[in-house]
């Protein structure tokens, strides 16, 4: 579904039909999918993949297959700190407010920056959250876009822009234009953009010197592997609760070997 309401009533059907024996979720309103399953109470097994419900709601699944977020936010931050040690100003874009993933990686690059638990970044080690941010895109690839050009113009100054999602690098014509008007900064390294995830638009971004590193995810993996991790479930098997899927880390010098096979 395009939109969270939909979502949630898409899996609240599945769950109400008797030839569905289980059934995996990526939330995008970790909290709204949490209440709908509490409030079904279905009797065969749900696990989250790529998305996890929030940690209160946690008991409601069986497993979770996907990212561990949280450290994927953590070696953002590591490049973020490798290209700029001396900090900076710094904008983050995000999803939905309500997206339990990105809100973990949002705070694993936050927490490894300033060396502690913290919300936003305002000073901690050089580096400040610019005002305005972060923005939230709700996965409008358009909208991601805008943010950025907007962000550009407000922040002549700004030293780094994390895509804590891959959002504006999917729309590859949109983002090139955006990028466009700083391409100078990005070859000087004035600014750095650093990205989640390494789909092939992404890649190609950063082949064209329009990013300067990618944390990736293995979403084949999660496809592959889920319909066997559900199926263990169906025969009454007791997995780890999280099952985490690896991370691939992707610069300029490395781009043609980075991605795990």
């Amino acid at each position: 579904s395009a939109d969270e309401a939909g979502e949630v009533q898409i899996v609240e059907d599945l769950l109400n039909r008797p030839d569905v024996k289980a059934i995996a979720i990526s939330p995008s309103n970790a909290p709204a999918m949490g209440n709908l399953i509490r409030r079904v109470a279905p009797s065969i097994p749900v696990m989250t993949i790529d998305a996890d419900l929030i940690e209160a709601d946690r008991d409601l699944r069986a497993t979770y297959l996907g990212t561990d977020n949280y450290e994927m936010g953590v070696l953002m931050a590591k490049h973020a700190m490798e290209l700029k040690p001396d900090g900076g100003t710094v904008c983050l874009q995000l999803g939905n407010v309500a997206a339990d993933n990105i809100n973990a990686r949002a705070a694993g690059f936050r927490d490894t920056i300033a060396g502690e638990k913290v919300d936003r970044l305002t000073g901690q080690n050089g580096w400040t959250e610019v005002d305005g941010c972060p923005v939230f895109t709700n996965d409008q690839i358009d909208l991601a876009n805008q943010q950025m050009q907007d962000v550009f113009t407000a922040n002549p100054d700004l030293d780094a822009f994390i895509l804590i999602g891959g959002w504006a690098q999917f729309g590859p014509q949109a983002y090139a234009q955006v990028t466009d008007q700083v391409k100078d900064k990005l070859d000087s390294k004035e600014l750095v953009i650093i990205a989640g995830d390494t789909l092939p638009p992404q890649m190609d971004a950063l082949r064209a010197g329009r990013s300067h590193a990618q944390v990736g995810q293995r979403p084949f993996e999660m496809g592959y592997r889920a319909p066997t991790v559900m199926m263990e479930l169906i025969e009454g098997k007791t997995l780890d609760p999280i099952i985490y899927t690896g991370l691939d880390e992707c610069m300029a010098d490395n781009v043609d070997s980075c991605l795990a096979q």
